[in-house]
Formats: C-alpha cells, sequence, structure tokens
C-alpha cells in the first residue's frame, strides 16, 4: 500500500501507526479493504456475506496486537462494516481500531463500524478505539461505532474509546455481558466543539458471580455542541459496578449525563456518580501567574481532564 500524506497523518492520528505495522492488521479505505496481513497466531480474515473481518486470535497468544483503522479521504462516503473479533481462551492482545475522515468536499462522509467481540475464558484484551475528523470541506464527518461484548468466565477487557476532535455527530452504542469472574473497564474520552452532537449508549449486564464492570466518562463541550451520555449497568449476579461520568460545560455546550444503575441480586453492590461543571477560576489564575495566557491554561486544563 503507498500511503498518501493525509492517509498517513490519519493513521497516525487514529491508530498510533507511522508505518505499515509489523503484525497482523487490517487497513480499510473509501469503503474498500486495500491491505490486509495476517501473523502466526492471529488471523484477519475477510468476510464473504457482508463487508467485514473475522479475526481469529489462537489460544495462548501473547503480546500480539492487531490493528484494523479505517480511513475516509472522500466526500460523499457511507460505510458500513461489519467485524468479528474471537480472542482465544487464555491470549493476552491489544486491538486497535478507530476511524478518521477527512472530508474535502460539501456531501456527508459516514462510517458506521460494527463489532462483534468474544473474549473466551481467561484471555485479556486491551481494546483502544479513537475517531478524528477533518479536512477544509464543509461535509459533515459521521461516526456511529457499535460494538457487542461477549466476557466468558475470567476474562479481562479494558476498552479505550477516544473521540480526539472535528466529528459533526456520533451515535457510540456499547453493549457487554460479563460471565464469571469476568472484568471490564470502560474509559471513555470525548471533545465537542461547534455545532457537533454526540451520543453514548452503554448497557453492560453482569451476568456472573464475581464479575465486575467500571465505567469511566470524561468529557469537555464547547461552543454549541451537544452531548448526551446514558450508561446503564445491571447486576443479574452477585457482581460488582461502578459509574462515574464528570463533564466540563464551556460557552453555550449542553451535557445530560444519566448513569442508571439496576440490580436483580440482593448481593450486588452497585455505584454510580455524575458531576458537570466549569474549569474552576483558581486554576485558570495559578496557570496565568506561570506565564500562560487563558487560552494555554484552558487547554492544558482539559488536556489534563481528559487524559
Amino acid at each position: 500500500m503507498n500511503l498518501n500524506a493525509i492517509d498517513s497523518e490519519l493513521l497516525k492520528t487514529v491508530a498510533d501507526l507511522h508505518k505499515i505495522p509489523r503484525g497482523a492488521f487490517n487497513i480499510r479505505k473509501n469503503g474498500q479493504a486495500v491491505e490486509r496481513r495476517s501473523s502466526d497466531h492471529i488471523q484477519v480474515i475477510p468476510k464473504t456475506d457482508k463487508p467485514g473481518i473475522d479475526i481469529i486470535v489462537a489460544p495462548g497468544t501473547k503480546n500480539e496486537a492487531v490493528h484494523i483503522p479505517v480511513l475516509i479521504t472522500l466526500s460523499g462516503v457511507v460505510d458500513v462494516v461489519y467485524n468479528t473479533i474471537e480472542i482465544g481462551e487464555g491470549a493476552d492482545v491489544v486491538v486497535v481500531a478507530g476511524c478518521g475522515i477527512h472530508n474535502p468536499g460539501s456531501e456527508r462522509s459516514q462510517h458506521d463500524g460494527i463489532h462483534e467481540i468474544i473474549v473466551r475464558k481467561g484471555a485479556r484484551m486491551r481494546y483502544i478505539e479513537k475517531h478524528y475528523g477533518g479536512g477544509e470541506g464543509t461535509g459533515e464527518r459521521v461516526l456511529n461505532p457499535k460494538t457487542i461484548l461477549i466476557m466468558e468466565e475470567d476474562s479481562v477487557v479494558e476498552m479505550e474509546l477516544t473521540q480526539i476532535k472535528g466529528v459533526d455527530s456520533t451515535l457510540r452504542d456499547t453493549k457487554a455481558k460479563l460471565a464469571k469472574g469476568a472484568n471490564l473497564t470502560i474509559v471513555e474520552r470525548l471533545m465537542t466543539h461547534g455545532r457537533q452532537e454526540a451520543i453514548s449508549d452503554m448497557l453492560i449486564e453482569l451476568e456472573g458471580e464475581g464479575c465486575s464492570a467500571k465505567i469511566i466518562s470524561r468529557s469537555v463541550a464547547r461552543d454549541d455542541s451537544k452531548q448526551v451520555f446514558r450508561p446503564v449497568v445491571v447486576a443479574k449476579a452477585p457482581a460488582k459496578g461502578h459509574v462515574e461520568c464528570d463533564s466540563i460545560i464551556m460557552d453555550r455546550g449542553k451535557i445530560s449525563s444519566s448513569p442508571a444503575i439496576s440490580a436483580e441480586h440482593p448481593e450486588a453492590q452497585l455505584t454510580h456518580e455524575a458531576a458537570i461543571g466549569k474549569i474552576a477560576q483558581e486554576q485558570l489564575m495559578k496557570l496565568e501567574t506561570l506565564g500562560l495566557s487563558e487560552k494555554e491554561a484552558e487547554d492544558v486544563i482539559l488536556r489534563g481532564f481528559l487524559q
């Protein structure tokens, strides 16, 4: 694959890739797979009935990663992809997803990614997904990821979901079911500006004894942007769950955060907390006394908050 400057910049932004990776990967561009490779322990296989791939990680695979970025560099592209990821028993791997849209024109460009992920018994997965929009065009940049996660006994999953900037509209739908002893951590970071809109829906079902989930959201809404965050944790067994939502609102932004917890077992332990506020004036003043302008001080505070 020959990467132009736009391709390279998008890959670096959404997948931390500065060149084609050595291991397993699949790069999709403007609705088509343009480059794909499997490794000895990770198979990347194209689906035959619909657009997308099957990723099969062999049991016991350790210290390997698979990159599956999506790039859109044309205006008017609407791309829908279905990926199935199976992490074999006892494996420990990293999956790097994400989508970058560079829209140069006036038509909407959109990517809808549906990921079904199965993490087998005792396996561990770190899942990193970044979204970014750019380009000089006036057309919308739309990203709608849907993730369906099945966690078997004693599996561990860490999900890092980040919307960097430039995405005009997003609807994120995340569903997870946890078996006995499974542990899930989701950290979502979101920045909106202009008239952008972002909705995040989560349904986490704790079905097995001793399983646990922790959901953390950090978001900033600037200008006239709008955000809605609706996480729901349901405990159907003696399990633990916690939801934490912290947001900073600026300018004329609007944020709605409504975490919900539901216990269907007497030994379930569930907690939630939510806070929406503005940047503390004393923080700004402290940084300004060190020589930063007000804007520079704001940027420092926001970067630290979203980390």
